[in-house]
């Protein structure tokens, strides 16, 4: 996914971050092409009748980042990295909404049965009891929150993963595998009862 030299968006994004409208121009096809990857793995596990499109999700993201100019952005992953924190709360957001629109509302547990995909049973509810565990993880663990951020909500492999973050591939799988098992625990209470 993150195909283009590293130094070619780094170098773009700090152009821009020093006034330069170019830079803007050339930065735009490049991002959001990554971006729309991002999106698209996420909308790709959701319900067939889900109504926001991977289009939608990232010309909204794209809005918000552009929209903060007072951040200083260090390089592309620390671009992406926020793009993933942006693209979750999007998704919360527009969780949040559908399920309040809805009479009753009717929140249900998440699965996290399939070990690589923390949500095959896509529920906006179930949604939005992940993204409330992950605050209480983030709470505790704020490195595991992000791994999960990342991967969950960003879509990054476990190696893009590692570079955003500056880790090991394989710490990014420690914490990954801890973080599931926390979750399953924050979402299902004990279940050696």
């Amino acid at each position: 996914m993150l195909e283009q030299s590293p130094h070619d968006i780094t170098d773009l994004l700090r152009s821009w971050n020093e006034g330069d409208a170019a830079a803007l121009d050339k930065l735009t096809p490049l991002v959001f092409r990554e971006l729309h990857r991002l999106a698209a793995r996420y909308v790709g596990r959701e319900r067939v009748d889900h109504t926001l499109q991977a289009t939608g999700l990232v010309n909204e993201a794209y809005i918000r980042l552009i929209d903060w100019g007072n951040v200083e952005w260090k390089n592309r992953e620390h671009f992406f990295g926020v793009s993933a924190r942006v693209m979750r709360n999007i998704l919360v957001d527009y969780a949040r909404s559908r399920l309040y629109s809805k009479r009753g509302g009717g929140a249900r547990a998440v699965s996290l049965d399939d070990a690589p995909n923390l949500s095959d049973n896509n529920s906006l509810a179930s949604l939005l009891d992940v993204d409330r565990a992950l605050g209480r993880l983030a709470a505790v663990d704020p490195r595991t929150a992000q791994v999960i951020e990342l991967r969950y909500f960003g879509g990054f492999t476990v190696e893009e993963t590692a570079k955003i973050m500056d880790l090991s591939s394989i710490t990014v799988i420690r914490s990954w595998n801890f973080a599931k098992a926390w979750l399953l625990r924050e979402l299902y209470g004990d279940l050696k009862t």
